[in-house]
């Protein structure tokens, strides 16, 4: 069943090594490097906790990185630095400079959530979610790997049929930087009638699109062979240009049988057969909508990691749950979407994809022995709060068996 939570691709960057590290603590980390041939490996991870649950989380996520990676000779230095609503507070900017420095020069980075009520009225450039996007723009992370299965201990937690919502197993590829989000011009005027517009423009280049499809059709390679180019190029000549670039690109991959679906129907199909994709892959607005879509198959939101990722560089690694402001402080998160977005970090950004399946291991495992938050909770099951889950995995993490060296 760990394979079900595996994404199955190899990093699309390098990786670099850091000199900044943690001491490690843990009694088996020692075994282990006694025994090993060669020296721990050590990485720089940039935490951003953010706002709401975000800090509650990433200490779970924190504690299964660290211990996971003990047990395959992995050291980590973390760096917490404040981003969103936290930093809007502390420094009057949403992503201070120094934030975007450290992250920069660390080999990955993984955020918790950003935003809350008491910044909802704050002027745009003010936004927690500001924040995000400039921190997105300043890592140079175009791509956004979203995966939505369904596990088998949470099937009946979807919203679907059950027999609509087994089995289903998929990524979405969204292209981050581009599109409607940042076209130019945009803003606000006035008609020839004098009433007031505000307007937006959906562009693309072809590099834009290139780079998004090859990250796409190597993510199908690794997975089951199948992508799905969700545009709407019946009408929009951006998406015209989509389409053309992708299919133009579908000669250099002959064992990735590539289709085309316009927007409104993968909407549609999504809730009518899931099944029948493997990897999604489409434009700015249209993955926003479609991978949230996609996420609800699964029953929570609170289960799903992302990956941002770019040509070099750190990743961003962060759940695509909000930042939950009603249920911060008070224990009752869940933190599996962070710390599964830790196996990504592990497995996209550093490569160290034995590290990563420990962790999807002992999630899986977990919620096998019965464990549950809130979100995800039923009748016959535990009740367990954000720290106890993570504690749940830790157990789950430290009872596997110690790679061989």
């Amino acid at each position: 069943m760990a394979a079900s939570l595996q994404l199955s691709a190899r990093p699309f960057k390098p990786h670099f090594q850091s000199k900044s590290l943690s001491k490690p603590s843990s009694i088996r980390l020692a075994t282990i490097r006694c025994s090993a041939a060669t020296p721990p490996k050590r990485y720089s991870i940039t935490l951003l906790p953010g706002d709401g649950i975000g800090p509650e989380v990433i200490s779970v996520a924190k504690n299964v990185l660290k211990l996971a990676g003990s047990l395959e000779g992995i050291e980590f230095g973390f760096q917490e630095m404040p981003v969103g609503g936290c930093a809007l507070d502390l420094t009057g900017v949403p992503l201070p400079e120094e934030t975007l420095l450290v992250a920069k020069q660390s080999d990955a980075v993984l955020l918790g959530a950003i935003g809350g009520y008491k910044w909802d009225n704050n002027e745009k450039h003010l936004k927690p979610e500001t924040g995000l996007l400039q921190l997105r723009s300043g890592l140079k992370v175009f791509a956004n790997l979203r995966p939505a299965s369904v596990l088998p201990q949470l099937v009946d937690a979807s919203t679907l049929k059950k027999e609509v919502a087994e089995g289903v197993d998929l990524m979405v590829v969204r292209e981050l930087t581009g599109g409607i989000y940042f076209g130019k011009p945009r803003g606000f005027g006035k008609n020839e009638n004098g009433e007031e517009i505000g307007f937006n423009t959906e562009v693309y280049a072809t590099y834009e699109i290139d780079r998004i499809a090859r990250i796409a059709f190597e993510t199908a390679q690794k997975r089951r062979g199948k992508l799905c180019s969700v545009d709407k190029a019946n009408v929009l000549e951006a998406s015209m240009l989509w389409r053309k670039r992708v299919s133009a690109m579908a000669s250099e991959y002959p064992d990735v049988e590539l289709s085309h679906m316009y927007v409104d129907n993968a909407a549609m199909q999504l809730v009518r057969n899931p099944k029948q994709f493997d990897t999604i892959v489409t434009n700015n607005i249209f993955g926003d909508i479609l991978s949230d879509e996609a996420s609800m198959i699964t029953g929570s939101i609170g289960m799903l990691p992302s990956a941002s990722v770019g040509e070099s560089g750190p990743g961003l690694f962060e759940p695509i749950h909000g930042s939950a402001p009603d249920i911060a402080g008070q224990d009752k998160a869940n933190p599996l979407a962070t710390v599964l977005s830790a196996a990504m970090l592990l497995r996209y950004g550093l490569g160290e994809g034995n590290a990563a399946k420990r962790i999807e291991t002992a999630v899986l495992d977990a919620l096998d022995r019965g464990f549950r938050t809130g979100d995800i909770y039923e009748a016959g099951t535990k009740l367990v709060g954000c720290k106890e889950m993570g504690e749940e995995v830790l157990k789950a993490v430290e009872s596997q068996i110690p790679a061989a060296v």
